[in-house]
């Protein structure tokens, strides 16, 4: 049998796609959740990618099996292709539309996905410590405010 999408549902798709894999991730306590739109990338393999992390092996392959029960029991999808459980270092699952990369902290710093994709819109979902703001943030408030302190101070 072959569904058919009615106009409007691939993005309906991805998007609830992107919750649910959130949920999961979330489940196991997967950190520094990144979520990258490549909507608007031209010539883009999907449409999101959803960048995490584990601090060890068990929980990386702990976190790939939370994702793919959560996402098959919400919408009844798998993904089209799992590739790198074996190591579990680097696990990237497939769902056409959207693509998750499960890191190992150390790997994930080496790689640098965020960086390549920098001209995409991306949202930092999560840190693991309840925070919602990308690494370096504070770093850059704190140089703006000795700025601020150096002017107000030479006034």
């Amino acid at each position: 049998m072959v569904k058919t999408l009615k106009k409007g549902t691939k993005n309906q798709s991805s998007t609830l796609l992107v919750k649910h894999a959130i949920h999961g991730i979330e489940e196991k306590k997967g950190m520094d959740i990144v979520r990258i739109n490549l909507k608007k990338i031209p010539n883009s393999a999907s449409d999101y990618f959803l960048i995490c992390e584990g601090e060890s092996r068990p929980q990386v392959e702990a976190i790939v099996r939370s994702v793919e029960e959560t996402i098959e029991k919400k919408t009844g999808e798998r993904p089209w292709h799992v590739e790198g459980l074996q190591n579990a270092e680097w696990v990237l699952m497939d769902y056409v539309t959207l693509a998750i990369h499960v890191f190992r902290s150390d790997i994930r710093k080496h790689y640098n996905l965020e960086g390549l994709w920098a001209d995409a819109e991306m949202k930092w979902v999560s840190n693991g410590n309840g925070r919602i703001k990308p690494p370096g943030k504070k770093q850059a408030k704190r140089k703006s405010k000795r700025k601020n302190e150096r002017r107000t101070k030479k006034r």
